[in-house]
């Protein structure tokens, strides 16, 4: 397949999907799940297991997710795995091609499983050029495109690409979040017994605001002591209070942070003065420190993957986390009254904050983990045992 340096390549025999960027690059490849084009960012990620995770986090909305791994879908695809039931990536760009799933837990093939989820998948791409191409001149705008006969209009696609805005001022938490209450049931998922029952014992309340959040988030809560109760990205202040939580958790969410704290801040900003407890990751750790004062800046390439170093300040301890992001908190701006407790041991960006004199308190990464490590599980120990 060719190179993703080359512009305009002449389209090779047997491909059925291709990705065109904003600036004009052609890159082919073979299309599988969902036919059809979508617009997004493209991004990488470096896990090499939990594919399906990836592609249900509501996170990735409005983006391509490159995979460095290149066995993706090897072991198939089941229920268990999805973190969301709304949208989360609108494709994925593959290495090899998609076998046959090698799992006792497999359900369905990955190919029948993006088309049933309405995503494009491009297998039979160069993926270390590409990531290398997105190191270089960060993460492109672009249109991921799969037609089986191989019928593709060029600069129709280049086009949508170029007009796409971006996600620089986007507000897509109100998008993916959930539109009505829900009590939440459920905890920690073992193999072979499943998910376990939430306790039916008076436990801390939490009301958790959805910003696009993955369900394990709410597993860990529960494993960790609370009741919980999710609602709406744009909840009101009056209409969380009156709920009587111990702690207000913020959750995970795509799109731009300062977009979203249009709404999210003045409420997190209240409660912050009302000394509630508060723990955020990451949109929801963007947005909790908007709210106190500092700023959030898109990073050239974000940060995506399961083994992400995070250095926690407090004692020199390295936890390996699980991360996807391409916005950050400034760590040059956080305000005196903020500290800085965890940085990324990649690149030094903020990864944890704690708000002087209040029980509030907030990480980039994801400590569910869902793929990843369960390095950083004490964080929800640790936010439960505030409350009450």
């Amino acid at each position: 397949m060719a190179d993703p340096a080359t512009l305009h390549a002449p389209q090779p025999e047997g491909a059925t999907g291709v990705l065109v960027l904003a600036d004009g690059t052609v890159v082919w490849g073979r299309g599988f799940g969902a036919t059809g084009s979508a617009v997004g960012e493209v991004c990488f990620n470096t896990a090499m297991t939990g594919y399906e995770e990836v592609m249900t986090d509501p996170s990735y909305a409005a983006q391509i997710v490159t995979f460095t791994f290149p066995h993706i879908g090897n072991v198939g695809a089941n229920a268990e795995d999805v973190e969301s039931k709304v949208d989360g990536a609108v494709g994925c760009i593959v290495r090899e091609e998609v076998t046959e799933p090698s799992s006792f837990r497999s359900e369905s093939h990955f190919t029948q499983w993006m088309k049933a989820h309405g995503k494009i998948g491009l297998s039979g791409v160069d993926t270390r050029a590409l990531t290398r191409r997105i190191r270089l001149s960060g993460a492109p705008n672009a249109v991921i495109a799969h037609d089986p006969k191989g019928k593709f209009d060029l600069p129709a696609l280049i086009k949508r690409a170029r007009e796409w805005p971006g996600l620089v001022g986007m507000d897509l938490a109100r998008v993916v979040s959930r539109k009505g209450q829900e009590g939440w049931e459920g905890g920690i998922w073992t193999l072979g017994k499943g998910y376990a029952r939430s306790p039916h014992t008076e436990r801390p309340h939490v009301v958790a605001m959805d910003f696009g959040a993955k369900d394990n988030i709410f597993r860990s809560l529960d494993k960790a002591g609370a009741r919980v109760t999710v609602v709406p990205a744009q909840t009101s202040l009056e209409a969380v209070l009156a709920l009587k939580p111990d702690g207000v958790f913020l959750s995970n969410g795509p799109g731009d942070p300062a977009a979203t704290g249009s709404y999210a801040v003045p409420v997190i900003k209240a409660l912050l003065d009302a000394n509630m407890p508060v723990f955020g990751i990451c949109l929801g750790h963007q947005i909790l420190a908007l709210a106190a004062g500092a700023t959030t800046v898109k990073m050239h390439q974000g940060h995506r993957g399961a083994n992400h170093p995070v250095k926690r300040l407090a004692d020199g301890v390295v936890e390996i986390t699980s991360m996807n992001h391409g916005f950050a908190v400034d760590g040059a701006s956080l305000p005196e009254g903020v500290e800085e407790t965890h940085v990324s041991l990649f690149d030094g960006s903020n990864c944890g904050i704690a708000v002087k004199g209040k029980r509030a308190f907030g990480v980039q990464y994801h400590p569910e983990a869902s793929p990843g490590p369960m390095d950083s599980f004490y964080l929800f120990e640790r936010f439960v045992g505030m409350l009450g």
